[in-house]
């Protein structure tokens, strides 16, 4: 089984997050996940016209930036906003990020 490693909310940082979700595609992701579910991380769970190595890169990106988690169920992976962690290390930033 493939482990994803989340890193510790205490070592998540600002700039990182921001670097993370400075992409428009990232951004939506996070406005998707934004509900509080665990979505799957299939292409078509997503709508966007890329390549499935393309998502697997902006899925690896918020993951490392400590911005989401991806759950493994089996054969399934899901990947899950880590927005009460998030509220609690920067509170506003995920309201702001949605009003934009």
């Amino acid at each position: 089984m493939t482990d994803y490693p989340t890193p510790d909310m205490a070592d998540v940082q600002l700039v990182e997050v921001l670097r993370a979700l400075a992409d428009p595609i990232r951004l939506q992701i996070v406005r998707v996940l934004a509900d509080g579910r665990p979505h799957p991380k299939s292409m078509t769970e997503w709508g966007f016209d890329i390549q499935k190595s393309t998502m697997a890169h902006h899925f690896k990106t918020l993951r490392e930036a400590g911005v989401t988690r991806t759950i493994v169920s089996g054969r399934t992976h899901a990947i899950q906003l880590r927005r009460d962690e998030l509220d609690e290390r920067f509170p506003g930033l995920i309201e702001a990020l949605l009003q934009g």
